[in-house]
Parts: structure tokens; sequence; C-alpha cells
């Protein structure tokens, strides 16, 4: 079976410390063919530590990117390991995945009319090493709804909302929701490319 394309410069092993089918499609469509490897992590024991120790929720995508990769390297520590993450926030509110549609409706309507924000965050470790750690973040204003818009909008994109921060993804039926956006696409879908890529090509990594 033929390799895929690459622009990797190098041999060694790379892995994405996530499961998001939407991460990985990223740095394919890129031509950086990665592995993919879930951290297993616990990710709301590291948040509630996060903000005990005084952490804030804009900062809390970095750790998670971080504890990750780390966890990745620790079981891998030849590879490359890039770890991802995404935090959601309107003013000093955090959201998570909705665990039904009722939480789900819950949320949108707090969403509705209002601006919050996406910040997505990555970091790279080799041998349990950071080598670098970079966030990036997205401005979007979701139109006003109606119940009705809300409930609408559920049934069309079913078990949907509950896959993403927000329950909606703007690269699909979300799209509607909104009214303005501000910010790279690659940073609202959790994988923040430009900068990835610039950190990459400037360490010899990748061409051209």
């Amino acid at each position: 079976m033929a390799s895929e394309p690459s622009l990797w410069l190098s041999g060694q092993r790379k892995i994405l410390a996530s499961k998001s089918a939407t991460r990985l499609g990223l740095l394919r469509a890129a031509a950086l063919p990665v592995e993919a490897l879930a951290a297993d992590v616990d990710e709301r024991m590291i948040e509630a530590a996060f903000f005990r120790e005084g952490g804030t929720p804009p900062q809390l995508a970095a750790k998670l990117a971080a504890e990750k990769a780390l966890a990745v390297s620790r079981r891998a520590p030849d590879a490359l390991v890039i770890g991802a993450d995404q935090t959601l926030t309107l003013g000093d509110k955090l959201f998570h995945k909705a665990a039904s549609r009722a939480e789900a409706c819950a949320n949108l309507r707090r969403l509705a009319g209002r601006k919050h924000r996406l910040t997505s965050a990555v970091a790279i470790v080799r041998d349990g090493e950071l080598l670098h750690a970079f966030e990036d973040y997205a401005d979007l204003t979701m139109r006003k709804l109606s119940d009705c818009a809300i409930e609408r909008y559920l049934d069309v994109v079913g078990e949907g909302a509950l896959h993403s921060v927000g329950g909606y993804q703007l690269e699909g039926v979300g799209v509607h929701l909104f009214s303005r956006v501000v910010g790279a696409h690659t940073t609202i879908l959790g994988l923040p490319m430009m900068p990835l890529l610039a950190w990459l090509r400037d360490r010899g990594m990748i061409g051209p």
C-alpha cells in the first residue's frame, strides 16, 4: 500500500495526541500524515486542579494541550507529539460539551445574541520535554435565536450537538447560528495551523 504524500522532512515518528478526526484531517490535508493516539487523561481532574492553583478559564486550553502531549510522550518517548485542546468561554464562564439535548438547548440560549471566544492551544513535546506551546483564539457572535429556532436546529443536527463545545460545528449546519466570526478557520476547528506550520518550518521539520 502506497504511503501518504508528505511534506515531513524527518522520518521521526509523529503523533497527534487527540482522538479528534477534525484535527487529524487538518494535518493530513496539509500533507503532514501523523498517527493519532488518545491521551487518556482525566480532563475534568486536570481542570479542577488547575483552577485550585489559580488558573483561569482562558488559560485552560494550554494546560490541557500540554498534559495530553506529555501523557502520549511517556508512551512514545521517541516521537514528536502534538497535543491540542480548545475551550469556549462566555466572559468568565467556561462551557463544556453538553451531555443531553436539554443541556445543549440551555447552552445555546446562553450564547444566543452574544459574543463568545474559542481558544485553541497546541503543545509540542518530544522525550517528555515541552518544546513549544502557543494558543490562538477566535471571537464568534451568535445571532439572536428564538426557542423555536434553537429546537429546529437541534432537530436537524441531532446527536451532533453533543460532539462539540457550544453545540455546533461551524463547518456544518452550525454556520446558520452566527452573524459574525473573527478568527482563523483552523483555530475555530481546534488546531491553529498557521502558527504550527511556521514553527515546524522554522526548525526544518517540514518543507518546502
